[in-house]
């Protein structure tokens, strides 16, 4: 484990029913394009760094130095898991990720943020990737996406 893997704990003292509460950590911006050969040319001239190749593939992503990482997801990876999902014109697509440290995490994050009447985008569920995944629209629209790595 680096540092940018600390583990994400729970303050102490306070709980959400009979479970303590998670503090999640913004730990990935999320961008969706409509030409990833195009956005990935823009952003390594801003200085970001992305393998070989990376323009052929469905999701990449770039570390920061902070440990905070961008990534960029094709509008077909993103109906993959909401075949819903449309692009509208003018909006932004820019989503911002945030790790709540166990499946349990993300589930009790969601239902906090749902219940505090903030419209659910999409309900958690195990994504084929390997983690828990919801998303959350904070009061402007943008997506906070909720994150855990799955056991196993």
């Amino acid at each position: 484990m680096n540092s940018n893997d600390t583990d994400i704990t729970a303050k102490t003292g306070e709980t959400t029913g009979s479970t303590p509460r998670v503090t999640p950590r913004l730990e990935l911006v999320g961008i969706v394009t409509s030409d990833l050969t195009a956005s990935l040319a823009f952003y390594r001239r801003l200085g970001l760094e992305f393998p070989a190749g990376a323009e052929d593939l469905p999701h990449v992503e770039a570390a920061l130095p902070n440990g905070l990482r961008v990534a960029f997801d094709t509008e077909e990876t993103v109906r993959s898991f909401a075949p819903d999902w449309r692009a509208v014109p003018g909006a932004g697509r820019i989503g911002l990720a945030f790790q709540c440290g166990t499946p349990a995490g993300v589930d009790a994050v969601y239902e906090e943020l749902v219940a505090a009447g903030h419209p659910s985008e999409l309900k958690p569920f195990d994504a084929e990737w390997g983690q828990r995944y919801a998303i959350v629209l904070d009061p402007d629209g943008n997506g906070a996406e909720l994150f855990a790595p799955l056991p196993g």
